[in-house]
């Protein structure tokens, strides 16, 4: 199975019920190598390994197909606070 970028956004948004996700396809459309911004209020209160274990298991299937995957995650508070 080969992943898109629209794919992975909107698994991402209804699973970690964020309010922004952006998904960049960085394998020339083989859909192996992705990198992703998630804002979700889930990430409130959890250090930054937790973030990427919650968001891991959320693509447990995917990141099987997935050869590469670099993830940023931030809470609402902090990316309202990073693009003033």
């Amino acid at each position: 199975m080969v992943y898109t970028e629209e794919y992975l956004k909107e698994k991402l948004t209804k699973e970690l019920e964020a309010v922004h996700v952006e998904v960049v396809d960085e394998s020339d459309g083989c859909g192996g190598k992705f990198v992703a911004l998630i804002v979700s209020d889930k990430f409130q209160g959890k250090p930054l390994l937790a973030r990427h274990r919650l968001v891991n298991s959320v693509l447990q299937e995917e990141l099987k197909t997935i050869h590469a995957f670099t993830q940023k995650t931030l809470t609402v508070d902090q990316w309202k606070a990073q693009n003033q």
